[in-house]
């Protein structure tokens, strides 16, 4: 079990690093849009339309990186004073009954979220019509990577649970 919890670690981190310079890539779409309208006088027409789907894209995809790396709000202060064996315990406890299910329903909303945009060729408003399913596609990867490394989690508490027993 301790090889598919490092498995799923070294997938999210590889994800985490392949997407963190996403974020350089939404700054210089910004910087060239504030140059248009500095010196033309007027921005692009796809600028602010990419900076807001590539930034949404950016968030999503971190998460599950954010969440192996415990870069989330937790309540430490109630879970130091408890045993190693309890925290153990609430985690498994705290993950099956209000993570896993709010992740299986992000998948299953957004997998007829993305489908019906995808359907309907869905795209931006703006003067250039850029298609919005992709971004879309981004809630189901993202509730799919966050689901595994809770099992990485789960796995990881039962371990500690198990440890706890035999000393």
């Amino acid at each position: 079990m301790n090889a598919i919890a490092k498995a799923i670690d070294a997938l999210n981190e590889g994800f985490g690093r392949l997407i963190a310079p996403l974020i350089a890539v939404v700054t210089l779409i910004v910087i060239y849009d504030i140059g248009m309208r500095f010196f033309i006088g007027r921005p692009s027409d796809w600028a602010f339309d990419i900076t807001k789907m590539l930034f949404g894209v950016h968030f999503m995809l971190m998460a599950a990186y954010g969440l192996r790396h415990h870069a989330h709000v937790e309540v430490d202060v109630l879970k130091r004073l408890i045993s190693r064996r309890k925290q153990a315990a609430l985690e498994i406890i705290g993950y099956l009954i209000f993570f896993v299910p709010f992740i299986w329903m992000l998948i299953t909303l957004g997998w007829s979220f993305f489908e019906r945009s995808f359907s309907r060729g869905e795209t931006t408003y703006g003067m250039v019509a850029i298609p919005v399913y992709p971004v879309k596609a981004v809630i189901v990867i993202t509730a799919v990577l966050l689901l595994l490394q809770a099992v990485a989690i789960v796995i990881r508490a039962i371990q500690q649970l198990r440890e706890e027993e035999a000393a």
